[in-house]
């Protein structure tokens, strides 16, 4: 483990995997999440998940015992549509995903239409059918630009592993040719969109994550202090393979959340003091 230079004041914290699997909360994710409130350190939750709203998360969350409030969210789908918004005020999207990512773009001032355009913005679409793929397709051989929300290309679901949103990017690239712009991890953009939100530096940041392909990476774009749980994807006898496949270096790796607590708890306090 590397400690990190500059103080901690806040996190990016990931969900599925590091906080819970599935419905079952990861022991330890409570009481971490309380210390953080205690200390009154800044954090987010950053996810992948464009399906969701803030408030359905949050609700999930709740649901397990672990304390949230919508305004603690981060998702890629509002990360995607801060990032159309800033580049193209009013612009025309058409959607291949679900309420959550509608509900994004329309709350950042986009128009959400069938017909011409300005930009296709794909996430997970579990009812997707062959027509409306017909329909992106065209769209983004017509000229619109392409936005993905995330590369996840499977999602955990009740045990099974089902197609995620990259994998019906890959069947949109390989019909245009086009590769979108990337907004989720391990992208740089949904990173920085939340350490906007937390009003702080990547210096005073660390990203918590169990997945070294798209939180460790993530962290490494954006500059984070990169911190690894080996509470889900990542277990003991994995993770040094999983870096390395990832081409990445988490600077520290917790066995469990009590430990990530004890040493977070730590920092949080020299830097206060």
């Amino acid at each position: 483990m590397t400690d990190s230079g500059a103080a901690l004041r806040g996190l990016l914290i990931d969900l599925d995997g590091t906080l819970y699997n599935g419905r079952q909360m990861v022991d330890g994710a409570d009481t971490l999440i309380h210390m953080l409130r205690a200390r009154s350190a800044r954090y987010l939750f950053v996810t992948n998940n464009s399906s969701a709203s803030p408030e359905t998360v949050a609700d999930r969350l709740n649901a397990m015992g672990i304390p949230a409030e919508p305004q603690d969210v981060c998702t890629s789908a509002q990360a995607a549509a801060s990032y159309i918004a800033e580049r193209q005020k009013g612009a025309r999207v058409f959607v291949v995903g679900e309420e959550g990512l509608r509900n994004a773009l329309t709350d950042q001032g986009l128009q959400v239409v069938e017909d011409n355009p300005d930009i296709v913005v794909q996430g997970i679409d579990r009812s997707l059918t062959y027509d409306r793929l017909s329909t992106a397709v065209r769209h983004i051989l017509g000229g619109a630009a392409y936005v993905l929300t995330n590369p996840d290309v499977l999602l955990p679901s009740d045990g099974e592993l089902l197609p995620g949103a990259g994998t019906i990017a890959a069947m949109l690239r390989t019909a245009t040719g086009v590769e979108p712009a990337l907004i989720g991890k391990p992208s740089a953009i949904l990173m920085n969109f939340a350490l906007e939100r937390l009003g702080l530096t990547a210096a005073e940041t660390w990203v918590v994550g169990d997945n070294p392909a798209t939180d460790i990476a993530a962290a490494q774009a954006s500059g984070c202090y990169s911190a690894l749980v080996l509470t889900g994807l990542a277990t003991k006898d994995n993770y040094n393979r999983l870096l390395q496949a990832a081409g990445v270096i988490a600077d520290a790796v917790f066995d469990d959340l009590h430990k990530l607590k004890l040493h977070v708890d730590d920092k949080l306090q020299r830097s206060i003091n």
